[in-house]
């Protein structure tokens, strides 16, 4: 499927279930995880605005697969254990609105440049690299499960009082001229309690940034219209 087909989709879904959400748990933590995140995040917020119980330190976008993506590769191709690599991956989760800062990466790291170009290549056509090797017939399961546990781990840890809890995830921010970005949040017991932002990052990384907020930007709009042209 492309993102279109996966937007056909997926809008109906989220727009559907959220509104539920909005309707009987409006309180409640909400992390999608249905492609394209970039769309149904702004869809989510929209429903929730509609019906009048919005949050935005509440409503999160599940990126944690192309952070752990970019852990695992940077640390295959530096013999590290990819638990304890941590890469920051911003903007969105498509292609590339996909951000790694391997200049932010602990332990720090270092590439050079058509290494370093390749392999954040890599890490945005990481879903692509699956659904090829599985022929067709299937995307990446296991390791979206694994990070969709790991996301929702970190934010009931937060909310149980655990502190210093930070993970990157689509959120509403201030961060760039988009309306959503992914950083790294500081989670706390109310969701969101501090976005971290974008920090010192390499001019390759500064020209990605460029380059991903007109697609991510168009990718917002189509959520919201979508929310709006609802019958």
């Amino acid at each position: 499927m492309t993102r279109d087909d996966l937007f056909n989709t997926n809008a109906t879904i989220v727009a559907t279930l959220t509104a539920a959400c909005a309707q009987h748990c409006p309180e409640a933590m909400i992390c999608i995880i249905a492609n394209p995140v970039n769309s149904t995040i702004p869809i989510t917020a929209e429903v929730f605005k509609k019906h009048g119980v919005y949050n935005p330190n509440k409503i999160f976008g599940v990126t944690t697969l192309d952070i752990v993506r970019a852990n695992t590769f940077v640390a295959e191709l530096k013999g590290l254990d990819p638990a304890r690599v941590n890469v920051p991956v911003i903007g969105g989760h498509a292609g590339k609105t996909i951000i790694p800062l391997i200049s932010q990466c602990t332990p720090k790291v270092d590439f050079p440049q058509d290494q370093l170009t390749a392999l954040t290549g890599r890490i945005q056509e990481a879903g692509t690299e699956v659904v090829k090797a599985k022929a067709g017939a299937g995307s990446a399961t296991l390791s979206m499960a694994y990070a969709g546990a790991r996301f929702v781990f970190s934010l009931v840890d937060a909310m149980n009082g655990k502190e210093g809890v930070v993970e990157c995830s689509f959120v509403k921010s201030q961060e760039t001229d988009c309306a959503y970005f992914s950083t790294p949040l500081l989670l706390g017991k109310k969701g969101i309690e501090k976005n971290l932002g974008i920090g010192q990052v390499s001019s390759f990384e500064q020209q990605m940034i460029a380059e991903a907020i007109p697609e991510l930007k168009a990718s917002i709009k189509k959520g919201e219209d979508f929310v709006k042209n609802m019958k």
